[in-house]
């Protein structure tokens, strides 16, 4: 009877919490949107599959170019600003000082961006490719050439430009939000852009978008790591790979990564990140000596050649990959599903950058991310081509057969003492994505509350914000991978690409007037540059 008094004022507690300390506009309307869409996958799955398939692929039809361009776009604006004296600012201003040291930095904004794509698709995603590479590779299936195309591609949707994506929006922000005193939220450096249209109530449904994409996201990353660690626990005990098991697993992911981001950033998401990347480079070391050594490091260089002398045609869809279904199904289809984190991830990523300069933000943000990246997926793709090729096409089967969250684990079989490793990437599986959702829930909490709550105590005020987050994402993932599968979720991400398109394009053009507009003050005063007139009615709109 206690128990249950103290449950239902807990919950109340909680429900006043929401009702009161967020911003309703951010807040309920992606609350409203999951609900609906998990609601309606449930009781008519085909219906809300097929809906949301067709939706996505009018919008991959119609619009892959504008993916296509802005994706290279942003490669180039990068570029621009690192070469620009936009590069010698200093966030925060010349006084600023870092909260986290480099190595807690680039650790944590790796594990950010990772979660457990690299982990997934690593050894999976080069299988579908040698097995069935497109006209315009001019590879023959199962052919060296086929192998030389599946790892340039890994390339292209895994390094340089995916972390452009993320690094556009979150070097926007961080300027704004600590050089330029705009708010803490999407609305920031876009009010540079759209002036009063992005304050009060416009920038509040900006901020809700960005965390619809980001939620539903997450959700569909969460439902692929479920699968993946139940899968690794069924193969490694003997448990039943079965929807009690799957709630098992999601239940600790969500008590762990709710319970870490409590305890802050200079606790709970620093040491995970330690230990998370630490395990990275333990692995793909292991694969490295243990596997065919030669042929994975020759592979990646004649791969890393082909992607550098096809970066732009690939970028851009030209010849013979114009309106290429390949390139909609894959290349274009990932963008969006970077689009889907990058704006509020964003937030997170430009909060913990201050203290450095912009030259400094893009070598942990961009660089170092973007050639782990790389050397990632030459080994792991690299070891997964060459040890199918070696076992007659085992990984290949157990793709077929299974899954992709199967091949890895085919994969492990190829080495030696096989089932510690798997045992070991079940542990950094459930590390990387506890870590990722553990530096999310920060934006996603600073974004939710009100400013007046957030000032107040942010550790005490986004607690109840984040167990309500962090239980609704747990709860969409179980009932998608028990019931109805991924595939809706995964749709609805990808779906999130769309407004994330247009934040980018949006924050690529908040950067140019950055320049434009503050940048030579900015530099010959070395601090953060006074209000400018024209700024007064746009800053009073925020208040």
């Amino acid at each position: 009877m206690a128990l249950r008094l103290m449950t239902a004022t807990g919950a109340r507690q909680i429900f006043n919490f929401l009702r009161y300390r967020t911003r309703p506009l951010v807040f309920w309307p992606p609350v409203a949107l999951l609900l609906s869409a998990l609601a309606y996958s449930v009781f008519d799955f085909d219906g809300f599959h097929a809906a949301v398939t067709t939706a996505n692929a009018w919008l991959l039809t119609r619009f892959d170019w504008l993916f296509s361009l802005a994706s290279f776009a942003a490669v180039a604006l990068i570029i621009w600003v690192a070469i620009s004296p936009l590069g010698a600012v200093r966030i925060g201003g010349p006084d600023a000082k870092p909260i986290l040291s480099r190595w807690n930095w680039f650790a944590i904004t790796l594990c950010t961006t990772v979660a457990i794509g690299i982990l997934f698709w690593g050894a999976a995603e080069p299988m579908f490719h040698v097995q069935d590479p497109p006209g315009f590779s001019g590879a023959e299936p199962g052919s060296r050439e086929a192998a030389q195309f599946a790892v340039s591609t890994l390339f292209m949707h895994w390094t340089v430009t995916p972390y452009a994506l993320y690094s556009v929006p979150a070097l926007a922000f961080a300027i704004a939000h600590y050089n330029l005193g705009r708010p803490y939220s999407l609305s920031g450096p876009l009010s540079l852009v759209f002036g009063r249209a992005a304050t009060g109530r416009g920038g509040a449904l900006l901020d809700a978008v960005g965390l619809y994409a980001l939620v539903a996201g997450v959700a569909a990353s969460l439902g692929v790591g479920v699968m993946t660690l139940a899968g690794g626990l069924d193969r490694l005990t003997g448990l039943n790979d079965g929807a009690p098991l799957r709630f098992a697993v999601t239940a600790m992911i969500v008590l762990v990564f709710v319970a870490s981001s409590i305890t802050g950033i200079q606790r709970g998401i620093k040491i995970l990140s330690d230990i998370n990347v630490k395990f990275f480079f333990a692995l793909a070391v292991f694969i490295l000596v243990a596997g065919p050594t030669l042929e994975i490091l020759s592979l990646g260089a004649a791969s890393l050649q082909r992607y550098v002398t096809e970066f732009i045609p690939a970028s851009l869809a030209l010849g013979d990959r114009a309106g290429s279904p390949w390139m909609r199904d894959w290349t274009v289809f990932y963008f969006a599903n970077w689009l889907a984190w990058a704006p509020i991830t964003a937030l997170f990523l430009g909060r913990i950058s201050v203290g450095y300069t912009v030259r400094e933000f893009l070598l942990f943000n961009l660089v170092g991310p973007a050639a782990f990246g790389g050397l990632w997926m030459t080994i792991f793709g690299g070891a997964a081509i060459n040890i199918d090729s070696a076992t007659g096409g085992a990984l290949a089967a157990a793709l077929n057969d299974r899954g992709p969250d199967a091949v890895i684990y085919a994969l492990f079989d190829a080495f030696p003492f096989a089932a510690l490793i798997a045992g070991a990437f079940v542990v950094l599986t459930f590390i990387s994505f506890v870590t990722a959702m553990d530096s999310n829930t920060h934006s996603i909490a600073a974004v939710c509350l009100k400013p007046s709550s957030r000032e107040q105590d942010s550790r005490a005020q986004s607690f109840s914000v984040k167990i309500f987050w962090g239980v609704l994402v747990g709860a969409v993932a179980w009932v998608m991978t028990s019931t109805t599968g991924i595939d809706g979720v995964r749709m609805l991400s990808n779906l999130g690409g769309a407004p994330g398109l247009l934040i980018l394009i949006s924050m690529g053009a908040a950067l140019i007037i950055m320049r434009a507009r503050w940048l030579d003050e900015v530099i010959a005063a070395r601090q953060p540059p006074p209000p400018q007139p024209s700024t007064e009615t746009e800053t009073g709109q925020q208040r």
